[in-house]
């Protein structure tokens, strides 16, 4: 039986029909950090420094809310800064009436493609789904219902303004908050390889190119959480949506086996509606 394909603003989020409107909020001055930096030149590295650190353990989600009713849709898995490609595994929520639980989807993220298994709405469950994430509206900072940690950290390229909010720590790491807007369209000009196009395709498609962020680094420079808020317009409801994601990155350094799926194996036939 096909799974419906649900929505957020007309982009598919793993197969669940969501659309929720949020509030987005506002990122702060740019001034110095607590040794004296420039919040937004640590930024703008800190993608650099994922690079140098190689590879990492990930953690996601992604909350939607709307008249009180919120949605989390989580996910895990490794990801290689150098290749720039990953794997995640994502657990949808309940549906709606909360009667059956989705079978985990597993996303291997790829310079410029989306990879999914176990996609459901007809395809078979030993095809994968590729999807060319400059096509998405959202550049697929939605659409897979993770964000790509790379392309998170690349986000960062973009930001204008931010300010050092102080220390804390994640999962027992020391780490400086950051907070701050970036601009897609900075970010999409001053970004790696294929992040450019699907950064620019999340420029153009977002209700504003403007994404508020709380950013946290650790002593190397390096992201160990990062959230950020995302708006667009929703054309079936005409209102805005907005998405907060946030990514925790972890155990530096991990050993990340990702092979992307023969030709064979991609479905090539229709995805159902629903």
């Amino acid at each position: 039986m096909a799974e419906r394909q649900h929505r957020v603003g007309g982009a598919v989020v793993a197969g669940v029909l969501v659309c929720w409107p949020v509030s987005g909020c506002a990122g702060g001055e740019a001034g110095a950090d607590g040794r004296g930096g420039d919040p937004v030149a640590a930024l703008h590295a800190a993608a650099g420094r994922l690079v140098e650190a190689g590879s990492s353990k990930t953690r996601t989600s992604m909350e939607m809310a709307t008249g009180g009713t919120r949605v989390t849709i989580r996910g895990e898995g490794v990801y290689d800064y150098r290749r720039q490609v990953g794997q995640l595994k994502v657990m949808l929520p309940q549906d709606p009436a909360g009667q059956s639980e989705h079978r985990p989807i597993t996303e291997l993220l790829a310079p410029g493609a989306l990879f999914m298994k176990n996609r459901g709405a007809g395809v078979p469950a030993d095809k994968w789904v590729r999807v060319d994430t400059a096509t998405l509206s959202d550049g697929n900072l939605v659409t897979g219902g993770a964000t790509d940690p790379f392309a998170a950290a690349e986000l960062l390229r973009g930001a204008r303004t931010a300010t050092y909010v102080g220390t804390t720590d994640v999962a027992g790491i020391a780490v400086r908050h950051y907070r701050g807007t970036a601009d897609l369209a900075l970010a999409a000009r001053d970004s790696s390889g294929a992040n450019k196009a699907s950064l620019g395709a999340a420029a153009k498609g977002f209700a504003t190119a403007h994404v508020p962020f709380d950013a946290y680094l650790d002593d190397d420079g390096r992201i160990r959480k990062i959230r950020h808020r995302f708006s667009f317009v929703n054309g079936q409801q005409q209102g805005t949506v907005a998405v907060a994601s946030t990514t925790l990155l972890f155990d530096f350094g991990v050993a990340v086996d990702v092979r992307l799926p023969d030709g064979e194996d991609i479905y090539a036939g229709k995805i159902a509606e629903g």
